[in-house]
């Protein structure tokens, strides 16, 4: 039997939608259920768990009772062992930690957690090298070369184990931002340590990279191609980035760098958004809409990651063919063949995305490249 290790942080990625870019500490999380923020880390777990549903039979499942863990396995019908329970309702991060100490003592084989940048940080306090772990995306800040790049990615890598393929197992950084200084429009990234990840290049997400002097060239032409290419009487959702926002500059405007503005004839009319406050400018508003997005460094994601406002019932009523993506071209080769990536917590959404779509990387510049492992079908 696999022994296979479940945390789940209920609240991770809570404040996404709602523009609070991030999940750390009860007030944060108090205001974003306030502003409608949706707990999705359980539903995600769920996901990667539906993947796995078929060796159920060769699984047994040790966790935290409840949102902690259990709800989620014993409802998919896994052989669920209860070790223990948060102390706290809803659970703390002391929680977390306790469940990681408690899989330690369990000598499970791998610990599966669905978390963000936060999450990471407090196993790798408690685990460090000594435990395989890997972490199912749930969070707003995924710095992290932690993650696989999607739940049924996590899925995949943990099948792989289960059916005797060989995995490299190899330590990845776990990095983490101040989130007060994030909601200021500024970044700062610190490294806080290792974790020892099933690593698959296919499957698991990279280290998200900083930009270089150089790349702000880049980005300059960028800017300038999209704003050759603005449409007036449009409205344009403008995704957060150091490319959008230079974009922004460009035309004389001091949006958000890290949320989502509205421009409207080169003009903001809302700046750093919630997704409620976008579905009510889409309500009223009965012209064309674009929206702009960039690549994060290093990953590739262009939906999904740091840019939860744009929620699948708003993507898909801009569509898939307003959507501009820009990226500076040192960012594109940096990913060495690895495709864009897209996972807006809709499967069938994100599968809608799988081919080639064009990138802006320069001015009168653009290039065709892949989005999607479209060759895994349905589940990446």
């Amino acid at each position: 039997m696999f022994k296979l290790g479940l945390i789940i942080n209920p609240y991770a990625g809570l404040g996404g939608s709602v523009g609070l870019k991030g999940s750390d500490g009860e007030s944060i999380r108090t205001e974003a259920l306030a502003r409608g923020g949706e707990m999705r880390a359980p539903q995600r777990m769920a996901r990667a768990l539906q993947f796995l549903v078929g060796f159920a039979d060769h699984i047994e499942i040790y966790c935290f009772a409840g949102d902690m863990g259990e709800s989620v396995a014993r409802e998919l019908g896994f052989i669920t062992h209860v070790i223990g329970a948060a102390q706290q309702l809803p659970s703390e991060a002391s929680d977390t930690c306790a469940a990681a100490a408690a899989l330690i003592d369990q000598s499970v084989d791998l610990i599966l957690f669905a978390g963000g940048d936060g999450t990471a940080r407090l196993i790798a306090d408690i685990v460090g090298v000594r435990q395989p772990v890997l972490g199912v995306p749930s969070g707003v800040k995924m710095h992290s070369g932690v993650y696989a790049i999607s739940p049924e990615a996590a899925g995949e890598i943990v099948k792989q184990l289960l059916t005797g393929q060989l995995v490299n197992i190899a330590e990845r950084d776990v990095k983490d931002i101040d989130e007060d200084a994030f909601r200021n429009g500024q970044v700062r990234a610190r490294f806080y340590g290792t974790l020892l990840v099933p690593e698959d290049s296919q499957f698991l997400q990279q280290v998200k990279n900083a930009g270089t002097e150089r790349d702000e060239l880049a980005q300059l032409d960028v800017a300038q191609e999209i704003i050759q290419q603005l449409q007036p009487d449009t409205l344009h959702l403008v995704g957060p980035g150091s490319t959008t926002h230079l974009f922004l500059q460009e035309l004389g405007l001091e949006g958000s760098l890290l949320g989502v503005d509205i421009l409207l004839n080169n003009e903001l009319i809302a700046i750093d958004v919630t997704a409620s406050q976008i579905r009510e400018q889409l309500d009223q508003f009965s012209g064309p809409v674009k929206m702009i997005i960039t690549a994060i460094g290093g990953q590739g994601h262009i939906l999904g990651r740091g840019n939860q406002q744009f929620t699948p019932d708003i993507v898909k009523r801009v569509g898939k063919e307003n959507i501009v993506i820009i990226a500076a071209r040192g960012k594109i080769l940096a990913l060495n063949g690895r495709p864009l990536l897209v996972d807006t917590n809709d499967p069938s959404l994100d599968q809608s995305f799988c081919g080639y779509m064009r990138v802006i990387t320069g001015y009168n510049e653009s290039i065709m490249y892949q989005v999607g492992y479209a060759s895994m079908g349905s589940h990446i």
